[in-house]
């Protein structure tokens, strides 16, 4: 499935690095073999210890993580959305991802210049937010031009689509997101095809340093910070992007003593990845058995045929009944023979919807 997650923020808040530590925790490519993956994509393995856990009781001799998409996109600046700093090509890699992860650098380090010769995360967040909200401002702009023949003509589409502008538009001039705007299911395809940078899915990645002055409780900035996420209900995670790629070469117990040593405990990288998966909305379900136990990746509310797709078309086309059975039921069974015998194991139809965490087996037709 490709969904994907674009990394944004200032120049020098450790975008780049992040992506490097992602990338450590990328998907053998030979897991994709038809995607063509550009440099600037990372296909990174979502954690998942009920993968491992199904794969020890299959022996499967493969084992392969469902995956989530990050984009490294370069570093925006002041004035973006009237092409500073090649603002409108970064802006465009923007409306291409499904969700965005805002990187803030939360430490202080003089050998690391920041753009505005401060370290002040909400004023970073407020400078990136804002370029969003000017850029679909003339989003709105272009859309309402080009939609005055139809809107005359009388096109239901097009007067949906006109009025749903008509309240977005007030909205952005007010320096809110898109996403602020509650809408109606009959608006909602409308706002996806419209692509509002600031209508995206967005988390928040604090980035700090181990061992180096970062902001925390009691500092001003920091509390304000705080409280700016709570007021927008916003999503946020802790990383030190840094660290990770400095053990890079290291594994296991070395791996863990040189952490400590540099004074981190976790980077923060596995829950980025987890929440980004929640992000986007998706869920896992999984098939096993000798050859492979593999985690795949739907949409949340997704019916049997349509994440058998996630497989092969064929499990969607020719669709005649799943068997699923809940992860953990399979492994407390201890055998796929008990868990039959026990009636644990359901025949579902094509209008079961998948839930987080099912094993199922597909049946197809000729």
């Amino acid at each position: 499935m490709s969904l994907s997650i674009g990394i944004v923020g200032l120049p020098n808040v450790g975008k780049s690095t992040l992506f490097n530590a992602l990338t450590l925790k990328r998907v053998p490519a030979d897991n994709f073999p038809f995607c063509t993956i550009d440099p600037s994509v990372g296909v990174v393995a979502v954690p998942d210890k009920r993968l491992w856990a199904l794969s020890k009781f299959s022996k499967s001799a493969k084992t392969i993580p469902a995956a989530v998409e990050f984009v490294d996109i370069a570093g925006l600046v002041k004035g973006a959305s009237e092409g500073e700093g090649l603002g409108n090509k970064f802006l465009s890699h923007i409306r291409e991802v499904d969700a965005i992860a805002h990187v803030v650098r939360i430490f202080e380090d003089q050998n690391i210049i920041h753009i505005e010769n401060q370290i002040d995360p909400l004023s970073d967040i407020e400078t990136i937010n804002l370029e969003l909200v000017l850029a679909d401002m003339q989003t709105v702009t272009k859309h309402t031009f080009t939609l005055e023949k139809e809107v005359r003509r009388g096109s239901k589409e097009a007067l949906i689509e006109s009025k749903l502008l008509e309240r977005i538009k007030p909205a952005l001039e007010k320096g809110l997101p898109a996403s602020s705007v509650s809408l109606t299911d009959e608006e909602k395809p409308f706002m996806r095809n419209l692509h509002f940078l600031s209508g995206k899915p967005m988390l928040y990645v604090l980035n700090r340093k181990a061992g180096g002055k970062n902001l925390s409780a009691g500092d001003q900035r920091f509390e304000k910070l705080m409280a700016f996420f709570k007021e927008t209900s916003a999503q946020y995670v802790m990383v030190d992007a840094k660290i990770e790629d400095e053990l890079k070469d290291f594994s296991g117990v070395e791996k863990e003593s040189f952490r400590k040593e540099l004074g981190g405990e976790d980077d923060g990288i596995n829950s980025l990845i987890v929440a980004g998966y929640i992000l986007l909305d998706l869920v896992t379900f999984f098939t096993t058995g000798e050859d492979e136990t593999r985690g795949w990746t739907i949409r949340r509310n997704s019916s049997a045929p349509a994440a058998g797709a996630a497989i092969h078309t064929d499990f969607q086309k020719k669709f005649v009944c799943a068997e699923v059975i809940f992860w953990d039921k399979l492994l407390s069974d201890g055998s796929w023979a008990t868990a039959r015998e026990k009636g644990d194991i359901r025949t579902e139809g094509k209008g079961y919807i998948v839930v987080d965490g099912d094993v199922i087996e597909f049946k197809v037709g000729a």
